[in-house]
């Protein structure tokens, strides 16, 4: 696997809910928008569909979608992770599994999962990170939400810019990409407050012009 700093640089969070607004089919949107970002960039796609406009409630559907996106990804060497579901990251042998923590019980998660793929767990105080920080078969944090954001309906409260400089202060070394209403005028502040990647979803999937965005996330 390549090194997880890396993995993480650019992260692309996306399901057929958030590319409802395009025209055509969700498979299609979700497809298309996904080559785009590999092509100009991305370093990590993330597979989360779920909720409102998603397949959520198309079980087969889903599957068949989620097997081309990472085929996708395969061509352009970029790793697949899937979002929460550890049977389907199993089964289409994903790169990655994330999950958050009201999702499935993590030490079972990591039973299943580790040695196939690298997993990231969500966290959002410092209380998470330091229960995680020394559990070696936890490769990543997911940190945020930063701002608030209307990509996500259940998130927690925003934990703020500073929140990355004050888990670094107090000892968190794990690598940590950051999450929650990013875009290319705070990408780089937030780089510099200690974060190791940025995860977007709307940057990318409501971008006019992809190619200079990821130009200015990176």
């Amino acid at each position: 696997m390549k090194n997880i700093n890396s993995v993480i640089n650019l992260y692309f969070i996306a399901g057929t809910q958030d590319v409802a607004h395009l025209g055509g089919t969700p498979e299609e949107n979700l497809l298309n928008k996904l080559e785009q970002a590999l092509r100009h960039g991305i370093s990590c796609f993330q597979f989360r569909d779920k909720g409102e406009n998603s397949l959520q409630h198309q079980p087969a559907r889903q599957q068949q979608l989620a097997e081309r996106c990472r085929n996708l990804c395969r061509q352009y060497q970029v790793p697949f992770v899937i979002n929460d579901n550890v049977d389907l990251a199993l089964m289409i042998q994903a790169d990655g599994i994330h999950v958050g923590q009201s999702d499935e019980e993590i030490n079972q998660v990591i039973a299943k999962t580790e040695g196939k793929m690298f997993i990231g767990l969500s966290i959002n105080n410092l209380m998470q990170a330091k229960q995680f920080q020394s559990n070696q078969a936890i490769d990543y944090f997911g940190i945020g939400p930063i701002f608030p954001t209307a990509t996500k309906q259940d998130h927690q409260p925003p934990v703020g810019i500073d929140f990355i400089t004050e888990l670094r202060h107090q000892g968190i070394t794990k690598p940590c990409v950051v999450i929650g209403g990013i875009n290319e005028s705070n990408a780089k502040l937030l780089r510099a407050k200690g974060a190791d990647g940025i995860a977007v979803v709307s940057s990318l999937t409501r971008a006019s012009n992809l190619a200079e965005t990821i130009k200015k996330l990176l």
